[in-house]
């Protein structure tokens, strides 16, 4: 854990030296501000004390944001061969990855914290369900688990970090909006497949304040089965070399 814990911090110093992590909380909380408070359907529009406008944005902007923050991280070490000079001290494939992905969550984490006025705001202003408000951060925080894992995935099969953010935008897209088509056009097994493979329903669940066993089992899945193909990439290539 100490190993996890020391390159989670070395990545997360690496997101703020790089100003990555400035313009990507900056940009969040612009976003998520004005698409809570001023357009469409948003708090005062609605008439309602809810943060349903946030969560709402969250769900297309941490689509983005995520494969931003993993896309250099193994395919930036990759390129300059830091990664073999990393795995030859003691630490193993797993624990790299793991202390990636935790810098990763981390960050995601301080950038919600910064939304938290946000929501002390709309308290002030009328009753609000509590719970289904601290319910949708966990849906931001797992919905984000997932996204990292495929990030961090795409990260360890190639050396350019465009081609590694392209790729996560691509997979993502699957869970984001293919699937979801797909199981709107299949009825049976396979439409009951694609449905529960649609990420928006599990998000949008959790984000309305129901807990369900299946939506956590299946961002955590999401996010293992990244996590694991990235180590079997560098376990692989520690093989081949």
């Amino acid at each position: 854990m100490k190993q996890i814990w020391t390159i989670a911090i070395r990545e997360f110093r690496a997101f703020f030296d790089s100003l990555i992590a400035y313009i990507l909380i900056m940009v969040f909380l612009g976003l998520s501000g004005f698409f809570t408070w001023l357009y469409g359907a948003d708090v005062f529009y609605t008439g309602q004390a809810s943060m349903q406008p946030f969560f709402a944005i969250a769900y297309w902007t941490m689509f983005f944001f995520i494969p931003a923050l993993t896309m250099k991280m193994l395919a930036e070490e990759n390129n300059t061969g830091t990664i073999e000079l990393l795995l030859t001290k003691d630490v193993s494939d797993m624990q790299v990855i793991l202390g990636k992905f935790l810098s990763v969550m981390l960050l995601v984490l301080i950038a919600l914290v910064f939304s938290l006025p946000y929501y002390f705001t709309i308290a002030w202003l009328g009753p609000i369900d509590h719970g289904a408000v601290w319910c949708g951060y966990l849906g931001i925080l797992l919905m984000s688990a997932a996204y990292a894992g495929i990030g961090l995935f795409t990260s360890s099969i190639t050396k350019n970090q465009i081609v590694a953010f392209l790729l996560a935008l691509l997979i993502g897209m699957f869970f984001l909006i293919i699937f979801g088509t797909l199981a709107g056009n299949m009825t049976g097994v396979l439409g009951k497949i694609f449905a529960y493979l649609d990420v928006s329903g599990h998000y949008q669940s959790i984000s309305r304040g129901v807990i369900d066993s299946r939506d956590i089992l299946y961002f955590l899945s999401i996010s293992a089965l990244g996590i694991f193909m990235a180590q079997a990439v560098l376990a692989k290539r520690n093989t081949t070399n």
